[in-house]
């Protein structure tokens, strides 16, 4: 199978990201994948990030977009409802990942951050949306205390704890 090669910026149609079914999901992840190539490209190419700290941050929101947003919402991450991200780490991340962990969900939300910094920059989705994204990942210390209160539930806790933080609602 041949390597996988960036999508070039000035080739994505954001039309290309919806997604109706199971094939368009497929397709979607895949144009995802490289998308997410192009960032890592651009990021070393402009230099301020250690090309470790690049493959950091790609791998966060190659996590939230590829296996939240996509396959789990079924959203365009190029249209995304700003509130995915607060969904993601407040819920998602928690009740997905075997041990939450807060310096893991930082570099996670750095990545998420960055990349639709990037995206913004390249004219790809608007400012608005960057800037509400970056603000949702600043707030680490929420998701921390989510962490925290999920280790802590007892008996029926969870339904409280679930519903300080909902999940979209399933796809159909």
């Amino acid at each position: 199978m041949p390597a996988t090669t960036p999508l070039p910026f000035d080739q994505v149609n954001i039309d290309e990201f919806i997604i109706h079914d199971l094939d368009d999901e497929i397709r979607v992840d895949a144009l995802c994948s490289r998308l997410l190539l192009a960032v890592r490209d651009r990021l070393l190419a402009v230099g301020g990030h250690p090309p470790q700290e690049v493959g950091a941050l790609c791998r966060g929101a190659d996590l939230f977009l590829r296996d939240f947003v996509i396959a789990a919402c079924g959203d365009n991450p190029l249209r995304l409802p700003p509130e995915r991200v607060r969904q993601f780490a407040g819920h998602w991340y928690i009740v997905n990942t075997l041990e939450p962990q807060a310096d893991e969900l930082a570099v996670i939300l750095a990545g998420i951050a960055t990349c639709y910094a990037v995206l913004a920059e390249q004219s790809l989705l608007s400012p608005v949306l960057a800037e509400a994204v970056a603000a949702a990942c600043a707030e680490l210390p929420w998701y921390c205390r989510r962490i925290d209160d999920y280790w802590d539930i007892a008996g029926d806790g969870y339904d409280r704890w679930r519903a300080a933080c909902p999940l979209p609602a399933p796809r159909a």
